[in-house]
């Protein structure tokens, strides 16, 4: 699971951000280019666009359901950005 607190700064503020477990499978971005982008320097990917639209949310839940590695999470609504 996620981890708020290891959430990478690049993540835009907001409910849905990746944590440094994140490995750079780009599954995430395959499923929603929209709102993940990948961190070229670091080799990982992040949060670039909150979700807007429901296809969105949909998209990003199963971006958070289908991570190898559980490093998509959801409960960062109140989380400030670093």
């Amino acid at each position: 699971m996620a981890d708020l607190g290891d959430r990478w700064p690049d993540n835009v503020p907001g409910e849905y951000y990746v944590d440094d477990q994140c490995i750079d499978c780009d599954l995430c971005r395959e499923i929603c280019a929209d709102c993940f982008a990948r961190q070229n320097d670091g080799g990982y990917s992040y949060v670039k666009h909150q979700p807007e639209t429901d296809e969105e949310r949909n998209l990003c839940l199963e971006a958070m359901e289908m991570c190898p590695v559980s490093a998509i999470g959801n409960d960062g609504k109140n989380a400030k950005s670093e």
